[in-house]
């Protein structure tokens, strides 16, 4: 399914999760701002939804708003592909990343 399919919703969950894995290493690198605003642009996100991506690449989304079990099954292996990207963007993936990506995806299953 391609990103564009999403409904607003999605899109903005699908972009917590992004953003909450940008900082699982504690920074958010010059790398990953730009997967970000590529994934921004091709989900035609709005001004108001934009600016509250901008947030949380300045703030993290909190855990309670990064539930995997929030995730629809159908949009699953998407959201998982969107986190992997994201956590190899910066060309370094770290031990808690790694840990982070794994536990993620077991939750998907």
């Amino acid at each position: 399914m391609p990103l564009s399919k999403l409904d607003p919703t999605e899109r903005m969950r699908l972009m917590r999760f992004v953003c909450s894995f940008a900082w699982a290493d504690m920074e958010i690198t010059g790398e990953e701002r730009t997967l970000i605003k590529k994934m921004v642009k091709a989900l035609h996100l709005d001004a108001k939804e934009k600016a509250q991506v901008e947030g949380w690449l300045e703030v993290p989304p909190t855990p309670d708003e990064v539930d995997p079990t929030t995730v629809p099954r159908k949009h699953r292996e998407l959201f998982l592909d969107a986190v992997k990207a994201i956590v190899v963007a910066d060309g370094t993936v770290t031990a808690e990343e790694r840990a982070d990506l794994a536990l993620f995806s077991e939750l998907l299953k």
